[in-house]
Formats: structure tokens, C-alpha cells, sequence
């Protein structure tokens, strides 16, 4: 018998410690994978046949852990899950299960109250990590910013590492184990290991969306701060004014105003320009915040650097394996602020 030219998808679900492979494989319409760069979770879809209803509904809250990858070349895990949504529909009978990402469930999305003063951003961000039993990987640069004072009121600690993600425009989410903060598009692990980068043309895929929006590209962003108990208020602009976007808050601090003015223009700048590429040969070794190069397609795509925002793999039962990817222009923006 001749060996099929095309590698052979492979799989592997573990419930609650009990490998169920075998048992789901004859009953598999599709699994599906989404990892994501920031607080949203991972999310794992598996959909089964429950034809003779011989198969019991998993509660809810069960652990579920996905790897993925071809047969003769190992798998990927892609870390654990909790189950949050089971639903038993038909005829025919299915099963759908879905589960999301186990490090941002639980005790990190409960809303408390507390303060910080005249810390480090590293401290903030180390303390929330030891209170869920969590390593912190912080980027140098950003651990030593100065946090004169900040507030946590009424919300979740996700939901507080999301804000500063955004202040600083950062990465800022939980996976394995590991509570990771660093600049969009430093490419790193969660152990701070730097991700390879990924070669693609033309020919990997069977479907592409490229867009861009420089004429509606924002020139600069202009940010406020002031003293709340004065009538004080100034700005602070990044970029130029030729076609500024106005940030509406006003912030307590010209440093506050400026982080977030530098994080919107860096954003705005990546946001100008997004590809999405269907690969008709998955690619479970591709991850979030990955820089990819592109060939095959016309000179502005290929000269375009690009970043995996997000990677969809899907396993289905006729035996295909896509991965779906969502780029954005990669690179830092750059511009000095003005006040």
C-alpha cells in the first residue's frame, strides 16, 4: 500500500485525566482550536455524534486538554481547558462541547477592591501572579515603569491586566501557567524564549483578505491630563496633528496621558493593515504574536511585515487540518511626542 503524499491529522482529548481519543475519533464531525494574544481566552470547540447515545454529557467545569499535530511528527499541546458550555442537540444527535482556556477562568475574574501607590508596574503585576499561584514574565522595560497611583475598583484582576495591557499596549493575558506582559510584537514565550518566525506563500493557502485603510490612517493621537480638583488640563500628542485622534478621558499625569497616546498610535498604525489566510495544510507550530513573512501575493502584501493576532486550527472528519490565521501589520510605530 503506497503512503499518502499528505500528512495525516492527529488529535488527542483528555476529560478529567481519562484519554478519550479512541472513543471520539469514530464519532469526530470537527474540532476546532482558537488561541488568541490577549485576556480572550482560548477557546476549544469539539463537536461528536452521539448517534446511539451511548455517550455521557461532560459537567460542566471538567478539565480538557487538546493537542493537535500529524501522525509520525508529534503533537502540540495546546494546554488545558475548562468545560463551560455543553449542548446535546438533534436529530442526528450532537454533541458540541466547549471549553475555554483553564488560566483565565476561575478566582481571576472576580471583582475586588484595592489600590496601588508609588510602586513599580512589575510589582502590580508580580502580586496578581502570586495571589493565583502564577509565574509572572514581565519585560524588563515594562516591570520598571513607575506607578504613581492606580486603582482597582469593583474589577476583575483580567480585567485590570487588560486595561494595562492596553496602556502600554502590551500583551497581557495568562497561559500556561504563566502570567506574561510584554510589548506587542516582542515575540516571546511564556518562559520569555523568542517564537520563530513563519514562512508563507502563495501556495500554503486556498484563501486570503487583505485590506488597508491609509486613507483614513490617523497622523497622531492626542491624549489629556490634569488635576481632577483644578482647572488645569493640557495634552500631550504623539504623531502629528494633520489628522489626530482625540482620546476622550483625562488622565492624572502627563506620563498616564502620554503611555496611553504611544499604545493608541502604536495600535492604529498595526490596525491600518490586516491580512487573513486560510492554510489548506494546518499549522499547529503557528501561535499569537508570531511575526510572519509572505510571498507570492502583490508587493504590498509581500513587503508588508505581519503579525498573528489569532489562529483558528480545525480538525474536522473527513481527515482535513486548516489553520485559519488573522495578521495584522507588525513592526512599532514610532513618533516622538509633542506636548
Amino acid at each position: 500500500m503506497r503512503a499518502s503524499p499528505y500528512p495525516i491529522p492527529a488529535w488527542r482529548v483528555v476529560l478529567d485525566g481519562v484519554d478519550l481519543t479512541e472513543r471520539l475519533a469514530p464519532r469526530l464531525l470537527d474540532l476546532s482550536l482558537t488561541e488568541s494574544r490577549g485576556d480572550e481566552a482560548d477557546q476549544v470547540d469539539l463537536r461528536v455524534h452521539d448517534h446511539d447515545g451511548r455517550l455521557a454529557l461532560p459537567g460542566r467545569g471538567v478539565t480538557l486538554q487538546v493537542a493537535i499535530g500529524y501522525e509520525g511528527s508529534g503533537l502540540f499541546d495546546k494546554g488545558t481547558f475548562k468545560v463551560d458550555d455543553v449542548e446535546h442537540s438533534g436529530s442526528p444527535d450532537i454533541i458540541t462541547i466547549r471549553a475555554r482556556s483553564a488560566d483565565l477562568t476561575g478566582a481571576v475574574r472576580r471583582r475586588r477592591e484595592r489600590s496601588w501607590h508609588n510602586t513599580t508596574l512589575g510589582d502590580i503585576l508580580g502580586a496578581i501572579a502570586g495571589e493565583h499561584s502564577l509565574r509572572a514574565s514581565v519585560t524588563a522595560d515594562l516591570a520598571g515603569v513607575l506607578i504613581p497611583h492606580l486603582d482597582q475598583a469593583n474589577e476583575s484582576d483580567i480585567n485590570l491586566l487588560t486595561r494595562l495591557g492596553k496602556r502600554f499596549d502590551a500583551v497581557a493575558t495568562v497561559k500556561a501557567g504563566t502570567l506574561i506582559f510584554a510589548p506587542i510584537g516582542a515575540g516571546t514565550t511564556a518562559s520569555g524564549q523568542p517564537l520563530p518566525g513563519v514562512q508563507i506563500t502563495r501556495a500554503s493557502g486556498d484563501q486570503h483578505r487583505y485590506s488597508v485603510a491609509d486613507r483614513e490612517k490617523f497622523t497622531g493621537v492626542r491624549a489629556y491630563w490634569g488635576d481632577r480638583k483644578s482647572a488645569h488640563r493640557a495634552d500631550v500628542l504623539v504623531g502629528t496633528a494633520d489628522n489626530e485622534k482625540k482620546l476622550q478621558p483625562t488622565y492624572a499625569t502627563a506620563p498616564e496621558a502620554q503611555q496611553h497616546a504611544e499604545a493608541e498610535f502604536k495600535r492604529l498604525d498595526r490596525g491600518s493593515a490586516q491580512l487573513s489566510y486560510r492554510l489548506a495544510v494546518g499549522r499547529a507550530d503557528i501561535y499569537p504574536e508570531q511575526t510572519v513573512n509572505v510571498s507570492g501575493f502583490k508587493p504590498e502584501i509581500d513587503g508588508t511585515d505581519w503579525l498573528v493576532a489569532k489562529a483558528t486550527h480545525t480538525i474536522d472528519a473527513s481527515g482535513g487540518f486548516v489553520t485559519a490565521l488573522e495578521l495584522e501589520r507588525g513592526g512599532e510605530a514610532s513618533a516622538e511626542p509633542s506636548a
